[in-house]
């Protein structure tokens, strides 16, 4: 029994840090396309409404499409047996296909509706290959450790892992794909050359992953499950608990998301000028006082329950929120005070946000044995398919908020001037520094109004959905931490009792 328990913590030890090393590159990945693919079109296509219009059709049928492949792909990974378990050939099959998809989004010089086209089809391939890798990844979570605290260790460490490629990529991506810094001086082929090399680490860090960590295969032993809809929806319509975070978690992310969305860095650069570098800064700030949650959650979660956890972290973001929305509409246009203001309020809302959204995911994750309680099958993949098939509905929403407030506040009118300009410069018709001059007019044309709507879909929108989230959350949400050890307690007892009765 001491030998056993000693390979646990040696497994355990080894587990805390490949697993969660493997997600830097998967979350550059995800960055580039979800945070930045809607920037790339805009700053380097000449849009129409319609086509505008199109685009954003696309995004959502593709996350509407998402409403049974994720689950679906939940399902396959719980029924699928082999000698690598059944995570990890996904996590390989997933990637590889992913990034050959990324590369060829990034690298077509396609323009009008023939890239709509492409775009179509490229957008819903990568709905499939990500889920694969994504679903994969986080299902194996609760095959890591059943112990509450060690499943908080985990989801910090790997969401630690995360944010840190997340940010990588939210300072590299604007820096060098904007401004004095774009790669090959324009947005097209800096975007290009940033895809390739993302798409070569994201494997990289994988390895981490496929070869260092030792997952629980116990439940291998057993016959896989039968493929079908019925058995998803039994799961997720009987689980009423994991139903509750589905709309708690949905409505949280879609305020979380959309200042990383398109919005935020649409209102950095007509507020203060069409540099990545500006962009760069406020990401910067904005999600690195996240690292400190994800390092001491496991320590605050601890002492601070997660219902009152949630109502901290919600007057941290509303606090944030008023300091953003105060300094955009009263300071002055361009004005580095009012940056440096605005960004230590977008620092706030951001840090609040997340903490919402880490406890929004344990919560999803415990509802795993509340649903083994119930229906005697603790169903991992299926469950854990609903968080990622969530944030990409949660995106794809975003992405709607998004183009109404571009065509409300007439953003593809000067989009397409600097898109125009871009593309003169990688033709080699201006210099760089001619493209960088037209392009300060362009962004001083841009009128109040337009500013302030932008401003209002940065602040007050995500505030919004955040104080209903928490609302269901705390109304609706039962699986504390004394009922969840109330029901590892009774699963346990049960499994003790059919031992002695074998």
């Amino acid at each position: 029994m001491e030998e056993k328990q000693s390979v646990e913590v040696q497994n355990k030890k080894k587990n805390l840090w490949f697993y969660p090393l493997g997600t830097v590159g998967r979350d550059m990945i995800y960055v580039l396309f979800t945070n930045f693919v809607y920037l790339y079109v805009l700053y380097t296509r000449d849009l129409t409404n319609a086509q505008l219009v199109a685009i954003t059709a696309i995004m959502v049928a593709a996350r509407v499409f998402d409403a049974i492949n994720d689950p679906l792909m939940g399902n396959i990974i719980e029924r699928t047996r082999s000698n690598f378990g059944k995570f990890k050939p996904w996590l390989v099959i997933g990637l590889i296909s992913t990034c050959v998809v990324v590369y060829v989004t990034f690298n077509t010089t396609l323009q009008g509706w023939p890239f709509i086209w492409v775009f179509g089809i490229v957008y819903f391939l990568y709905s499939i290959t990500y889920t694969m890798n994504d679903i994969a990844y986080w299902g194996m979570i609760p095959a890591l450790s059943k112990d509450n605290n060690s499943r908080n260790q985990f989801t910090s460490r790997a969401t630690l892992f995360a944010g840190i490629g997340n940010v990588a990529a939210s300072v590299a991506i604007p820096l060098f794909t904007t401004g004095a810094y774009a790669l090959g001086g324009n947005a097209q082929t800096a975007y290009g050359r940033i895809a390739l090399i993302i798409c070569i680490l994201a494997p990289a860090f994988s390895l981490f992953t496929i070869f260092g960590v030792k997952e629980n295969r116990d439940d291998m032993a057993k016959p896989a499950t039968k493929v079908s809809l019925k058995k998803i929806v039994k799961t997720i319509g009987g689980n009423k608990q994991l139903l509750v975070m589905c709309v708690c978690f949905l409505i949280q992310e879609i305020g979380n998301n959309i200042a990383v969305g398109g919005v935020g860095a649409n209102y950095i650069y007509f507020e203060f000028g069409y540099e990545g570098g500006l962009y760069s800064t406020f990401t910067t700030i904005g999600m690195a006082v996240t690292a400190l949650l994800m390092l001491f959650y496991p320590m605050i979660s601890r002492k601070i329950n997660r219902k009152p956890l949630l109502k901290i972290m919600m007057v941290v973001a509303v606090i944030g929120y008023i300091i953003q929305f105060a300094s955009g509409l009263l300071m002055p246009t361009g004005d580095t005070v009012k940056f440096w203001v605005f960004t230590v309020g977008f620092m706030l809302a951001n840090f609040g946000q997340y903490g919402l959204y880490l406890v929004m995911m344990i919560s999803i994750i415990n509802t795993v044995e509340y649903n083994e309680l119930i229906f005697g099958t603790r169903d991992e993949g299926i469950i854990t398919s609903m968080r990622p098939f969530l944030t990409k509905l949660a995106t794809s929403l975003v992405v709607v908020i998004t183009t109404v407030t571009y065509i409300i506040c007439r953003v593809t009118d000067y989009t397409n001037e600097i898109q125009d300009l871009e593309q003169l410069a990688n033709e080699g018709a201006i210099s760089a520094e001619e493209k960088s001059a037209q392009i300060d007019q362009v962004i001083a044309s841009v009128g109040h109004t337009q500013n302030v709507g932008l401003l209002i879909a940065l602040t007050l929108i995500p505030c919004a959905f955040m104080l209903i989230s928490w609302f269901i959350y705390h109304k609706f949400y039962k699986l504390d931490e004394d009922e969840y050890k109330r029901i590892c307690d009774e699963l346990e007892l049960k499994k003790t009792k059919d031992v002695v009765e074998e």
